[in-house]
């Protein structure tokens, strides 16, 4: 469905009546190939969140793309931290503040691992490069581009897409002479991929430019399964815990000390198999006791979502799923326990008759409303213990080695708590009416994403609502090699983002 606009601040002397998705329609297709190019080079700049330089990159890059567009620009800097870039646009007259939030930094991948071009030689394909798509150079000026192509980099689902998103809006509204119905605020975090561990502090210390804001508008994260448009009010938290656990002080030959030196990797092994049934429960004690009931708002919404999980299961190629088929949608309102990772000794080719000195494994757990993070790791700490290990923070030394027959040594890692915006929220709810404007069915309300955001900086320190609005196609390889964008993705960003920054005031 299509609405037409009303009166909109204008930049230039331009026609006041304006429908804003229409004119961004029209840009996005008169220029795809240089919105693409536009796309390569940004991608092109690595951005491992750990790399400053390349992170400062990344920040001037932004900075200079916005400010070509009539953004006031600036860096919010703190020692040792990525830069924020930050940006303003003002209209005179507005009433309200609509702050957007993206992530610039990208996870840490082995180039080695890409089958595609590598993570920062961005690629086009026909399709997923892995169900027959092949790769075709980018298009020239003028050259039709399929929306089934994609584009195949680091950070092309998660998260640059919003930016050049967001950017070839601007290029449209200045060609039109449209603003936005609201004051913008555009803040660009740095470090969204290590947990945000700055971003409480730069909100302290910069808060004179963003209390103003009426609504953060989180632009990250994927699609719905099903390929249907979906709001989201809420995401997860997150706790990880290092565990490692001991053997003799000293690799063994297996031969002349099996059967009698404890095996490490038995030993995590079975400590790991305490803590989930067969069916997937975790059985820490305590572990669900905290978890926020689920309200009658988010039980009309999940209602109201698609039977999807059937066809997910064919496509991930899973007989079965966790709590004898329970709905994704509902367990992604309960806390969840994951083995992140497991090592001890080597496999394959480097496999060698010996008892490994220790076995190491990382533990995440995400989190809902209502769980503490300290005291979720409390009760996994707990719940080792309640297995006979004696912890510690430091490789043992011989002494605590023979005063203790099972040991665990625990390193705790930063932990964010889970955070939801209300789904009645009367901002949010003009928001969710600019989307519809340019779908054909309504989009999903969904009251928890399965991934975590630093929202509870913004609900909690700043105390305003935050909804978010993924573009990104659900099949990306997210934080995993041959991350990719499906360009039908980046197309609807480009018209949601139009329909938003118009305003639902503006709409008839």
């Amino acid at each position: 469905m299509r609405w037409k606009l009303g009166l909109v601040f204008v930049f230039l002397a331009a026609p006041v009546w304006a429908d804003a998705v229409d004119v961004a329609r029209a840009y996005r297709t008169a220029h795809a190939s240089e919105i693409l190019g536009r796309y390569v080079e940004l991608l092109a700049i690595p951005n491992v969140h750990s790399d400053l330089p390349g992170i400062r990159k990344n920040a001037d890059y932004l900075v200079e793309r916005f400010r070509e567009r009539g953004v006031s620009m600036k860096l919010l800097t703190l020692e040792g931290a990525g830069p924020i870039v930050f940006g303003e646009m003002r209209r005179p007259g507005a009433q309200r503040t609509l702050g957007i939030y993206v992530h610039y930094d990208g996870q840490p991948t082995d180039p080695a691992d890409w089958t595609t071009s590598g993570p920062w030689t961005p690629a086009l394909y026909t399709g997923r490069h892995d169900e027959g798509g092949k790769q075709i150079p980018f298009p020239k000026a003028g050259e039709t581009v399929d929306p089934e192509w994609r584009i195949y980099a680091r950070s092309a689902s998660d998260d640059k897409a919003p930016l050049i998103a967001l950017l070839t809006v601007l290029d449209a509204f200045r060609e039109q002479g449209i603003a936005p119905a609201w004051n913008i605020k555009f803040l660009f975090d740095a470090e969204e991929e290590n947990g945000s561990p700055h971003l409480e502090e730069y909100l302290s210390t910069y808060r004179q430019e963003v209390d103003d804001v009426d609504l953060w508008l989180f632009c990250d994260g994927p699609m719905h399964a099903s390929r249907r448009a979906q709001v989201v009010f809420g995401v997860r938290g997150i706790v990880s815990l290092e565990v490692t656990v001991y053997g003799a002080n000293r690799p063994l030959h297996s031969g002349h000390y099996g059967n009698w030196a404890p095996v490490p990797g038995m030993r995590l092994a079975h400590l790991l198999a305490s803590m989930k049934d067969e069916s997937g429960r975790v059985l820490i004690e305590g572990f669900y006791d905290t978890a926020a009931p689920v309200g009658d708002e988010e039980r009309a919404a999940l209602a109201r979502l698609p039977s999807y999980d059937a066809e997910l299961r064919r496509q991930l190629g899973l007989a079965a799923t966790e709590m004898d088929n329970a709905l994704l949608a509902e367990q992604l309102l309960l806390p969840s326990l994951t083995i992140r990772g497991l090592t001890s000794g080597s496999t394959g080719e480097l496999a060698r008759n010996v008892i490994p000195q220790n076995a190491v494994t990382t533990i995440g757990a995400r989190l809902v409303a209502g769980n503490d993070p300290d005291h979720m790791m409390d009760l996994v700490e707990a719940h080792i213990r309640k297995q006979g290990f004696f912890i510690v923070r430091e490789d043992p030394d011989l002494d605590t080695r023979l005063t203790h027959a099972k040991i665990a040594k625990v390193e705790r890692l930063r932990g964010t708590p889970a955070a939801r915006t209300p789904m009645s929220n009367p901002i949010a709810r003009e928001v969710i009416a600019s989307v519809n404007r340019v779908l054909e069915e309504p989009a999903l309300q969904v009251p928890t994403m399965g991934g975590s955001l630093p929202i509870y900086v913004f609900t909690g320190l700043l105390q305003k609502p935050v909804l978010i609005l993924p573009i990104a196609n659900h099949d990306n390889n997210q934080h995993a090699e041959n991350e990719n964008l499906r360009l039908a993705n980046l197309w609807y960003g480009v018209d949601v983002f139009a329909s938003v920054l118009a305003g639902a005031e503006a709409a008839e």
